[in-house]
């Protein structure tokens, strides 16, 4: 248990022995790979925007990776997953069931679309939606209408359910989409923070209809801004890329547009550099995998509670955290290490709790407030000099 100023700077030291001296940023990007050749030679092309032959490969790189058979590159995570939950069928006046402990993001997509957030709690060891939660609200709330699903309070339909991978930290992804399966609700799986996880060796984001992946600058890979759609749905993939792409019928040289689409393809210049990143990417993995490692035997040792990969899983461990007593002792513990250029941050607010999403219906969240008051990220990026050895 972390109780007082010398147990905090155990931690400090702990981290500079990993990350090393000067500030330790939260994850940072690493570029050691063919970043600046590719990025050169794809300026020396003239083709920087969303036509180009980098987008097609880092799309296939994706999809190779993940298993999925298709991969549509998005500007960003956000931007993916609002087509995703519009290509699932989520119109205005719908719901759709999420956790409310996660990323604004999450919320915002279905915001767009003109949907309302049902909040289900998390499970406290994965952090994500737990498929208890949700078994008990599609019991009690909900009914079946001509193979769709309705809530019995408010009589909108549910069109979609939207767990996420916490930190990389697969949630109960194969009892959600089972549940949601037996209610016609299609599952969008937020893999945003979870490339390269896993959950019985099938990756995170193929479990759902869709899932939707984020390349952040913080991410476990970047191109600076992006993010992509995966499905194994051949018609949804055609769908994904008319959408984002300004919903532009092909041809040579007419301006032909058939719905409302977005401006959401990813530029040349951002797929360069996730290719080149790619290449690196199983490197990335093992000595993140490594200092996770380190993590658990300090954690152990100080009596500290780390969230890991539960049994039959296995995590890209983006970002380490660790659960704290009490929120007294997470603020001091935030407090100190960031007074002292260690970066640690806590968990989201509850969405809960921010003025745009505070009227929404939820379930209580129990775990996901406990949670809340408890959870601190640590920092979780490849140290310095690290690819060299790995």
């Amino acid at each position: 248990m972390i109780e007082n100023s010398a147990s905090f700077q155990a931690s400090v030291d702990f981290a500079r022995g990993i990350f090393g001296e000067g500030f330790i940023p939260l994850h940072r990007p690493v570029f050691e790979g063919n970043e600046k050749q590719y990025l050169i030679d794809c300026i020396d092309s003239n083709f920087v925007s969303s036509v180009g032959a980098r987008v097609t490969e880092f799309e296939q790189k994706i999809a190779a990776f993940t298993g999925a058979k298709y991969a549509i590159a998005t500007v960003n995570g956000t931007a993916a997953l609002h087509a995703a939950l519009q290509l699932a069928g989520v119109s205005r006046g719908d719901e759709v069931i999420t956790q409310a402990l996660t990323f604004i993001a999450t919320c915002n997509a279905l915001s767009y679309t003109g949907a309302h957030a049902v909040f289900v709690d998390v499970d406290r060891d994965t952090l994500g939606m737990s498929a208890d939660a949700l078994r008990r609200f599609l019991e009690s709330k909900v009914e079946r209408r001509g193979g769709q699903a309705f809530n019995k309070a408010t009589g909108r339909r549910i069109a979609a359910c939207a767990p996420m991978h916490t930190f990389g930290l697969p949630c109960r992804i194969e009892e959600i989409v089972a549940l949601c399966d037996d209610y016609g609700i299609p599952v969008i799986e937020d893999a945003a923070e979870s490339l390269g996880s896993y959950v019985g060796g099938r990756h995170t984001g193929t479990f759902g209809r869709l899932a939707t992946l984020s390349f952040n600058g913080n991410k476990v890979i970047t191109t600076g801004g992006g993010g992509m759609i995966i499905t194994d749905d051949e018609e949804l993939a055609i769908r994904a890329k008319h959408l984002t792409t300004t919903a532009k019928i092909p041809h040579p040289y007419e301006f032909v547009h058939d719905m409302t689409g977005y401006n959401y393809r990813m530029p040349n210049l951002n797929a360069a550099l996730g290719c080149a990143q790619m290449e690196e990417l199983p490197k990335f993995l093992a000595i993140k995998a490594e200092v996770a490692r380190r993590y658990a035997e300090f954690c152990e040792a100080q009596g500290i509670a780390l969230a890991q990969a539960r049994a039959g899983t296995v995590s890209n461990y983006w970002l380490n955290a660790i659960v704290l007593d009490s929120l007294k002792q997470r603020d001091a513990f935030l407090e100190y290490t960031n007074g002292r250029g260690v970066m640690t941050r806590p968990i989201w607010r509850l969405m809960t709790r921010l003025d745009m999403y505070k009227d929404c219906e939820h379930d209580g969240l129990e775990n996901s407030r406990w949670l809340e008051d408890r959870v601190v990220n640590l920092p979780s990026s490849v140290p310095d000099g690290a690819m060299g050895k790995a």
